[in-house]
């Protein structure tokens, strides 16, 4: 980033932290946290707020480190050494096909219900991406981040609404508890669901240099450079957001789907038509065009931000890579916009591919994504907190104590549930 950008107001920093929500609020709460709340009430609702609390240091270190240092993460593990570097690049091509591929087919299954269309779920996620494609193509960030903010807005008004009418039921708390359900958590089934649902609560690791790469491009945009409580709470704005709906989702597949005797479909146009089913029945059938509009465009928008991170990190990645050990990259400034446009192809090409070859085992699917992004996740949280307690961190900038102490319960956290994962898997 350049050092003489002028110092901002807490406006122009406010936009990645709602940009990271918006990528957060798709497969991880329309689906994963409805499920949970549908198959086992409340009972994972604590299971959430864990996965939420031990994620937070790790994801809040991303823009921290890029506010501190005018550096985006990647620079960082490139100071620490080719090897994390490395590691980081091994987990992105592990996991970005399949990440992309996930949420453009949850959007193309809301385009089939809201258009009344009955395309293959390939041709509906081509359509997907071929509208991604042609943003990006001719957009730029100032867009994406505009368009997140409306529709943040109008997502957490109508989720919020929906849970508060579906409350006014009078449920009935002894069967909402999931008491019944805690044997089954610890069934094969259960073990694979728990492990997928933290997979992406609230949102994979990796987004940690997402938010770093979109920071310093806010910072260019509006052509100023955010202090670090600034970016902070432009992050911690973002979190709680995607915290809270995390909580509605799981609230609203519990109060409308537990105890129903009625499953979840396997299919993404037939899950994308039950959860506008849910909507319309708390608010009315009045509700249900603007509802599965609503839905869309938040999926759409998950999408467009997914899809514009891969190739940021993937060009941030070559430069990165050149660099020496102090993040200096040699040479002329790199022309991105080829490297950008090419990754940017290739991402949705192979996303495509996954999308044909996986027909309608949609849940399948989303369970793979999201314990392969578990899996990986104490990795990530390892060489994210090695970078921002690095000697090269000012030091006025590091994690507190309390920060640095939640951190470290969260990495042991992470690696004990992978540790249970592996032993499920062997023993199992």
């Amino acid at each position: 980033m350049n050092h003489t950008l002028r110092p901002g107001l807490l406006r122009h920093a406010i936009g990645p932290g709602l940009l990271m929500a918006g990528a957060a609020i798709g497969v991880s709460h329309l689906v994963q946290s409805t499920r949970a709340g549908a198959e086992y009430g409340l009972l994972l609702l604590p299971v959430v707020l864990l996965a939420c609390l031990f994620k937070y240091p790790f994801l809040e270190f991303g823009p921290r480190y890029a506010a501190a240092t005018g550096e985006n993460l990647l620079i960082g593990y490139r100071r620490l050494g080719r090897w994390a570097l490395a590691l980081f690049a091994l987990v992105t091509l592990g996991t970005m096909f399949i990440i992309q591929a996930v949420v453009t087919v949850v959007t193309a299954g809301l385009f089939g219900v809201v258009f009344g269309m009955e395309a293959s779920p390939a041709t509906l996620s081509a359509w997907i991406m071929g509208g991604c494609l042609i943003l990006l193509g001719i957009g730029n960030y100032r867009g994406v981040d505009l368009g997140m903010k409306v529709i943040m807005g109008a997502l957490t008004l109508s989720t919020l609404a929906t849970v508060a009418l579906a409350f006014g039921e009078a449920p009935d708390w002894s069967t909402l508890s999931g008491i019944a359900q805690a044997p089954q958590v610890w069934s094969a089934a259960g073990v694979a669901f728990l492990l997928a649902l933290l997979g992406w609560m609230p949102i994979p690791l990796d987004v940690a240099v997402w938010h770093s790469l979109w920071t310093l491009e806010r910072s260019r945009e509006t052509g100023t450079r955010p202090s670090l409580g600034q970016s902070l709470t432009d992050f911690r704005i973002g979190f709680t957001a995607a915290t809270l709906l995390a909580l509605a989702f799981l609230l609203l597949g519990a109060l409308t789907l537990h105890g129903s005797g009625q499953g979840l479909a396997d299919s993404a146009v037939g899950f994308a038509a039950q959860l506008v089913d849910l909507y319309a029945g708390a608010l009315g059938e009045w509700s249900r065009p603007l509802i599965a509009v609503a839905a869309l465009t938040t999926m759409f928008s998950t999408t467009l931000a997914v899809t514009d991170a891969y190739p940021r990190v993937i060009t941030a990645l070559i430069q990165a890579a050149r660099a020496d050990e102090r993040g200096v990259v040699p040479g002329p400034p790199d022309n991105h916009r080829w490297p950008y446009v090419l990754s940017l192809v290739v991402v949705l090409g192979g996303a495509l591919t996954l999308i044909h070859l996986a027909g309608e085992r949609f849940t399948t699917f989303v369970d793979l994504a999201t314990t392969i992004s578990f899996l990986s996740a104490p990795i990530l949280a390892w060489l994210t907190l090695r970078v921002v307690t690095d000697a090269h961190m000012p030091a006025a900038a590091r994690p507190g104590p309390v920060l640095l102490g939640l951190a470290w319960v969260g990495l042991f956290f992470l690696i004990a549930f992978s540790l249970v994962w592996a032993g499920w898997r062997i023993l199992g």
